[in-house]
């Protein structure tokens, strides 16, 4: 069947039903739930998904384009995100972060900056309580503001596309006590150059706390 989208009705609903597929296998292999070396054949996707071979098979295209999966003789083998990708995620995030960061600093208004500083607040409380989910939604509702602000629908786009690639480790990192707590003290540093309004200044922190946090993940791989 045809992949096109717009020629009738019956490929629209392929082409939505193939992209519904892969962004569900995308989460499951990003989260955590595939672990890297496992092998997984058409039909066998086929009957987890509850769909046919079809959008299965463009699943696997694109799953293929994004460096997730690798398809072999015996099936397709999940690869995952690698220690080097990690690197170079973090790598990527804290250069175009912390331009994002020096972007905000010239723009950046009170109400904006109220807001961010909630955020922490929120953060901060989450943290004392231990509760993981929530910190890592108020952890992430900071950074998303950062992008938004800083008004280039680029940095945004690359940005967020990041922090979804890495979202199994960005969640191992704040169940680590010191790490959360080390952030919120990261981010409260951020507001203050924001708030006096030092582009330089909140680049520099910007890029090292993206550093912390990728030393603190690359030693749980270490461990």
């Amino acid at each position: 069947m045809s992949i096109e989208s717009g020629v009738n009705s019956g490929d629209i609903k392929f082409v939505s039903l193939a992209e519904s597929v892969f962004e569900r296998i995308e989460n499951d292999i990003l989260s955590g739930k595939y672990k890297k070396g496992e092998t997984f054949t058409e039909s066998r996707l086929s009957e987890l998904f509850g769909v046919s071979r079809t959008p299965i098979r463009e699943a696997i295209r694109k799953l293929e384009q994004e460096n997730l999966i690798k398809v072999t003789t015996k099936g397709v083998e999940i690869l995952g995100v690698s220690p080097g990708d990690i690197e170079d995620i973090y790598e990527i995030r804290g250069r175009i972060e912390g331009l994002a960061a020096k972007k905000c600093a010239g723009i950046i208004t009170s109400e904006d900056l109220k807001k961010l500083e909630e955020i922490v607040d929120l953060q901060d409380f989450y943290t004392q309580k231990g509760l993981h989910e929530k910190i890592r939604d108020t952890d992430s509702a900071f950074h998303e503001m950062i992008y938004s602000i800083c008004g280039s629908n680029v940095y945004s786009s690359v940005l967020s596309n990041l922090h979804h690639r890495i979202l199994k480790y960005r969640k191992m990192s704040i169940q680590n006590p010191e790490r959360a707590r080390r952030a919120v003290i990261e981010h409260r540093e951020i507001c203050e150059a924001l708030a006096a309004r030092d582009g330089e200044l909140a680049d520099k922190l910007t890029v090292q706390h993206i550093c912390n946090a990728r030393d603190n993940i690359m030693r749980n791989f270490s461990e």
